[in-house]
């Protein structure tokens, strides 16, 4: 794709996002088509030399890359955006974001509460310059305009989010102790994700009434919502939920089972599928087996109905389990990173994204826009860009200007 073609390509995002929970939130609207511009600090978004960095890029005998515009931390997340770097602290380029605003449709931000207020940038400064204007941010725990939290003056991450709203505690080995955080940064990319969707709906609403309103995400209350298990759980009887392992608290088979080359997962909780699968075991006996016989039977005797399932899978591969069971019981491989390029669907469906790094440096992939149109495409159509790279070009295009 060589341009904005997303079905938000008539909307402009002022983004004033770094680290991970906001620039996810603003890249799935770039992906949308949305017109995103990263505002950046003289010294850039701080994630910019986060690792993954290409080999290349590598500084020898040290710990500091050299040289690096962006890893592939930055690269995911900032795809489809623009650059352009203004300093808050200083009165004219306040002015150019104050005036940017003006033209735009939204500004999003995942300071801290307050931090945007003392640079006079904060909501009340901008929608005295567009009252149309949406606003919204991600916050660790939230904005005193929406709720005043205890925690509201608390720095937050990802792992904070996960260990608070009870994620970790259900995380993880069934012996583990302590709780575990989730392999990808759930605590950051769901909250982003949900920021963007209220974003988008607020635009509906200032469009359909003329004006604009502030809204928040906290991650915490955002991870609360990823993981209401918990909460539903300990509503019915306050059952407190034990680290899940592989397999689900109250359903059975429903999880990861071992095969002789890794592990498959198997969802077999209705009577077809749970005889499908006890056929392609050679097991036919399971099916009316007192301890098996329904997804009830098979949870209480949990331990029994893992062990006779288990026996099957160890003993054959990955690709012989899929061939048994694929298309007639819910399945499907544990993959690695090289089976997800390898595996067909993936390039089918454009999720692996190739593009070049600046100058004569390597191709490297991030993944794709998993929202797909029939008339108004979406995906990739413009590399991550380098700190202030469209700085001059952004501003011809708000006719603005640095000149006092």
């Amino acid at each position: 794709m060589s341009d904005r073609t997303g079905p938000l390509n008539h909307l402009t995002i002022i983004d004033c996002t770094m680290a991970l929970s906001g620039p996810f939130g603003t890249a799935l609207l770039a992906d949308l088509g949305a017109n995103v511009i990263k505002v950046e600090p003289p010294a850039g978004d701080w994630s910019r030399t986060v690792p993954p960095i290409p080999p290349d890029y590598a500084n020898p005998g040290s710990d500091e890359p050299a040289g690096v515009d962006f890893g592939g931390y930055f690269a995911s997340i900032n795809r489809n955006k623009r650059s352009i770097v203004l300093d808050l602290k200083n009165p004219v380029d306040k002015e150019i974001l104050l005036s940017m605003c003006e033209q735009a449709d939204a500004v999003v931000e995942n300071m801290r509460a307050g931090v945007m207020d003392k640079l006079g940038t904060g909501y009340d400064d901008i929608r005295k310059r567009n009252g149309a204007i949406v606003y919204g941010c991600v916050r660790g725990f939230g904005d005193p305009r929406t709720g005043e939290s205890p925690y509201v003056s608390w720095p937050a991450y990802d792992v904070v989010a996960q260990s608070m709203s009870g994620h970790a505690s259900i995380t993880g080995p069934k012996d583990g102790a302590g709780g575990y955080p989730g392999g990808v940064s759930a605590g950051d990319i769901y909250p982003g994700t949900l920021m963007a969707l209220g974003v988008v709906a607020a635009i509906l609403n200032a469009r359909e009434t003329g004006e604009g309103q502030f809204l928040d995400v906290a991650m915490y209350d955002a991870m609360l919502l990823f993981s209401e298990t918990v909460i539903a759980n300990y509503s019915y009887g306050e059952k407190e939920l034990e680290p899940r392992g592989q397999h689900h608290p109250n359903l059975m088979p429903f999880g990861i089972f071992p095969a002789s080359d890794g592990a498959v997962a198997i969802a077999a909780l209705s009577s077809k599928h749970w005889n499908i699968l006890c056929a392609a075991m050679t097991r036919p006996d399971l099916i009316d087996d007192e301890r098996s016989k329904n997804v009830y039977k098979r949870k209480t005797n949990q331990v029994f109905v893992e062990a006779q399932i288990s026996a099957w899978t160890s003993s054959v591969s990955k690709a012989e389990i899929v061939a048994a069971l694929g298309g007639l019981v819910p399945c499907g491989p544990v993959n690695t990173a090289s089976d997800i390029y390898k595996d067909p669907h993936v390039a089918i469906r454009e999720m692996i994204t190739r593009f070049q790094l600046p100058g004569d440096n390597p191709e490297v992939s991030i993944v794709g826009s998993p929202i797909k149109y029939t008339k108004t495409k979406t995906g990739f159509y413009q590399r991550p860009p380098l700190l202030g790279e469209h700085t001059d070009e952004i501003l011809d295009e708000f006719n603005l200007s640095r000149k006092k």
